[in-house]
């Protein structure tokens, strides 16, 4: 019976493994340079830092340039992001510029790949985790981060929150510039935040209380690189 129950142990360990690395596959880095990030859980909106190398390559997107996994080669670009944008509008022709310059470029699964590294980067940030977070972002987002967790821990204070969940991801900009794809995104979450004493106590916040946040994050990636990883270039709180 024990042995059993350790193979079966084993198993699920093994399987937990697979699926921690699924999800770390999620994030990456690289460079850029436009708004600062920010605090989601300090009552005072944006602070920690600047830079464009936090990394997010986008589920589906693991082989190399020139090897689109859904094979989107077979669509016009205009048929790929149908959809996804007003026809003629700035966005759909920014779209169209990107699918037309990276063949693995696909928009439903690009969103999908980008809400994923938002829950996973605030998720980390609000549980102060440093070795989490260091491999996704570049060294100056990284500090941001690291001196916003650093206050918080030199003035006592917790987080404790948890991610609800997103109710809306839209692609707001879109554009191929220098031979890099910038794309931009509307985050509408949901979040439970408080911030604890030292002694346990609430002192901002509540932690039964679910709210609304609003951010807006740009992922950008070169698209002559082999490196099909997207990276987030800049963030920015809207409320």
């Amino acid at each position: 019976m024990n042995e059993i129950f350790d193979i079966y142990t084993l198993l699920f360990l093994v399987l937990a493994v697979v699926i921690f690395l699924r999800l770390r596959s999620v994030l990456g880095r690289r460079t850029g340079n436009e708004r600062q990030p920010y605090d989601p859980y300090s009552s005072q909106n944006g602070t920690p830092s600047s830079g464009r190398d936090n990394v997010v390559p986008m589920p589906g997107q693991e082989g190399h340039q020139g090897t689109p996994p859904y094979q989107e080669e077979e669509r016009d670009p205009e048929e790929r992001v149908e959809g996804f944008a007003p026809a003629g509008s700035e966005l759909s022709k920014g779209l169209i510029e990107i699918a037309r310059n990276d063949l693995s470029f696909d928009p439903k699964h690009f969103i999908s790949g980008a809400k994923q590294a938002y829950e996973l980067i605030l998720t980390a940030f609000g549980e102060g985790n440093r070795n989490s977070l260091k491999p996704l972002l570049n060294k100056d987002v990284y500090e941001g981060f690291a001196s916003a967790i650093a206050q918080r821990e030199e003035e006592g204070k917790i987080v404790d929150s948890s991610f609800v969940g997103i109710d809306k991801a839209d692609l707001i900009e879109a554009e191929v510039k220098n031979k890099t794809a910038r794309i931009t995104i509307k985050f509408v979450s949901q979040l439970i935040t408080a911030i604890r004493n030292r002694s346990g106590e609430v002192i901002e916040g509540d932690p039964k209380a679910i709210h609304e946040v609003t951010d807006i994050w740009t992922f950008a990636r070169e698209i002559t690189s082999s490196d099909p990883n997207w990276k987030l270039v800049a963030t920015q709180t809207a409320n």
